[in-house]
């Protein structure tokens, strides 16, 4: 590693490693990209709608304080925008 440096500037080597992990992190990140878009074709395909089950993935990920706090903000601006 210290004759690459000293040759290039750069641990060829290293970075060549670093390159490859991220390549097939990359290739793992599509193939379950692809899978979660099957099993949202999956839902659709038995009547479920998937944009309403999007936003139920996306509120679970939230904690429960910041969940509220949003619900009661949201609550607040539809009020006041006389959306009740």
């Amino acid at each position: 590693m210290t004759k690459d440096i000293a040759e290039s500037g750069v641990a060829a080597a290293e970075l060549s490693q670093f390159v490859e992990r991220v390549e097939r992190l990359e290739e793992e990140k599509k193939a379950l990209s692809d899978d979660i878009r099957d099993v949202y074709a999956e839902m659709k395909g038995r009547g479920f709608d998937v944009k309403v089950v999007r936003q139920i993935v996306k509120i679970r990920k939230q904690d429960r304080d910041e969940r509220m706090e949003m619900e009661a903000i949201l609550e607040l601006y539809m009020s006041a925008l006389n959306m009740k």
